[in-house]
């Protein structure tokens, strides 16, 4: 993938004397529609202005610069956004912020003694799937103890998790973790942290099949129509959709997954990546056996029928079943 996909345009903000917010330049342009909704991904920084500065002219005490990229790794634009940031404090223009854009764009690094360094290389995206934690900080397996499998099962059959918290600050630290509780797909595209009750949002949602979306309105509890499976996160409750219902029955293969799940989160000498390699071991397994299955039938494609040929039990058949159409494994 070319830089280009890597680092896109970014934006400064800022705020008049007034309190208005100033959209004051960007680079490149960008619609209106793409301004008002993140369709792809938004890291933005903001910094309060200490006087004095070369920002006195534009009279503002704090502005925030964007960055939009097709990525996620919160961490690498964070790192960039700082660096960007101070040279904005330091020269009161975007010339010297579009030189650094345009040196990571082209070399993958930046370079300054005054405003710090910063390169590309150092943000393996590997190092950003597993920055969230399962075991401590967001608390997943500690705030919802066994009933993390509901979330396990959920996200195997590409289910549609929401989360609501009335802080997004929590909202980011909880839903970054979950995709990880599925490694072997390596899909961070189904989150989307932060989204709003506007129709032009929830239609961007609707055209995932699956996803984990987080909400700070609590009216989307309301909104049964956008989740299977709905996160309390204050309360530490988790609720399964009237609809989804059949297909997140659980039996005792979940019970085995989910004790090891907690097992493992629990065990103070393995961190939280050695965690989700555990996780990932058994799903693995399961996989494999269900592929081993598929390769049983014409066109490697299981059926009904051929599952029940193997007399699993209810549970583990009808998860077998719903694990297959998510993972294409399924005849139509």
């Amino acid at each position: 993938m070319g830089l280009i996909k890597l680092i896109s345009p970014h934006y400064s903000i800022k705020k008049d004397v007034n309190g208005d917010t100033l959209w004051v330049w960007c680079y490149p342009s960008v619609d209106s529609q793409l301004r008002q909704f993140c369709r792809t991904w938004y890291y933005i920084t903001t910094v309060e202005v200490q006087e004095p500065t070369a920002l006195s002219k534009v009279q503002c005490d704090s502005f925030s610069i964007v960055v939009t990229a097709k990525d996620f790794n919160p961490e690498k634009y964070a790192a960039l956004s700082r660096i960007l940031c101070r040279m904005y404090v330091k020269h009161g223009s975007p010339v010297k912020m579009m030189e650094a854009y345009i040196t990571v764009l082209t070399k993958g690094i930046c370079q300054s003694d005054e405003n710090g360094s910063f390169l590309i290389k150092d943000y393996d995206v590997r190092k950003a799937y597993l920055a969230g934690s399962v075991k401590v900080k967001s608390d997943v397996v500690s705030q919802f103890g066994m009933e993390t499998i509901i979330l396990y099962t959920a996200l195997m059959l590409k289910k549609r998790i929401v989360v609501h918290h009335p802080r997004i600050e929590a909202l980011l630290e909880f839903t970054r973790v979950l995709p990880a509780l599925t490694w072997h797909r390596k899909d961070w595209s189904i989150l989307h942290p932060y989204v709003h009750l506007t129709e032009t949002e929830l239609e961007d949602l609707s055209r995932c099949p699956g996803y984990v979306a987080g909400f700070v309105d609590p009216e989307v509890s309301n909104r049964s129509d956008l989740f299977d499976v709905y996160v309390n996160l204050p309360d530490s409750v988790i609720t399964v959709s009237q609809s989804a219902k059949e297909a997140m029955a659980m039996g005792k293969l979940h019970k085995d997954i989910g004790h090891l799940i907690v097992q493992s989160a629990e065990d103070t000498d393995r961190s939280d990546s050695q965690v989700i390699k555990d996780i990932s071991v058994k799903t693995k397994e399961i996989l494999s056996n269900l592929v081993s299955l598929a390769n049983e039938c014409d066109d490697s494609k299981l059926t009904l029928d051929a599952l029940k040929q193997h007399h699993f039990p209810p549970a583990t058949e009808n998860f077998l079943f719903h694990l297959a159409a998510a993972e294409q494994l399924l005849r139509i």
